[in-house]
């Protein structure tokens, strides 16, 4: 069964290799509106981004918790822009931890990775998504699959359902880490010296990593 989930997985990373081929032959660089969390996820996709795209930053991550936590990533993302792409425009929605708590309460506590995962990802990307069609962008992405810790292939599939739902702008699919991607935003982040936080960002993640600091303080 685990051989046939493998042999159906969609290779993402020659998906994007395809659409960049198609982008290299336009007269000008599309828009693309990305969704980014941080800046250490965002180094590599950033790099590889622009260089083919007009790039303009969705930062929508009211999953994040504290507040305190969501500034920090915010700020060191645009100190990250200033001095590497300052080209790159940055748009930052209202944060709502509360209403995003009492959305992701109806999962309850569970593992990363599952369900609860799976509804954050979506409701992040139709915001951005939603405002990407709106506002007459080319693509829409985000830089998620960077991470090992997050499901691309679900990130994509996501990404292909919302792109039926806003049919004006394209999905730039991707897996960001491929390619020694993961490893080139590494040595960004270390030549950068950022702030690299050590779970996801909701409440969620939050207290399990608290749990786990507990634990490992009591041994």
């Amino acid at each position: 069964m685990q051989c046939l989930l493998q042999m159906n997985k969609i290779n993402y990373y020659e998906k994007s290799i395809e659409e960049i081929e198609k982008i290299k032959l336009l007269k000008q660089k599309p828009s693309i509106l990305i969704h980014a969390c941080c800046a250490p996820c965002s180094a590599f996709p950033l790099e590889f981004l622009t260089e083919y795209f007009d790039v303009t930053i969705y930062y929508n991550n009211s999953n994040i918790y504290p507040e305190s936590e969501y500034y920090q990533r915010l700020n060191e993302l645009k100190d990250f822009l200033k001095t590497d792409h300052p080209e790159v425009k940055i748009i930052i929605p209202k944060y709502e931890n509360e209403k995003y708590n009492k959305m992701l309460s109806a999962f309850g506590a569970m593992p990363e990775g599952r369900e609860r995962c799976f509804a954050c990802y979506s409701f992040r990307m139709n915001q951005g998504y939603k405002f990407a069609f709106e506002n007459n962008f080319d693509y829409y992405t985000t830089i998620m699959t960077i991470s090992r810790h997050k499901n691309s292939q679900k990130l994509n599939e996501i990404g292909s359902q919302l792109e039926k739902k806003y049919p004006k702008t394209k999905y730039f699919y991707s897996d960001f880490k491929k390619k020694q991607g993961l490893e080139k935003g590494n040595k960004i982040a270390r030549e950068h010296d950022m702030y690299r936080q050590d779970y996801c960002g909701c409440v969620y993640s939050y207290n399990a990593r608290n749990i786990i600091e507990k634990e490992n303080n009591n041994e």
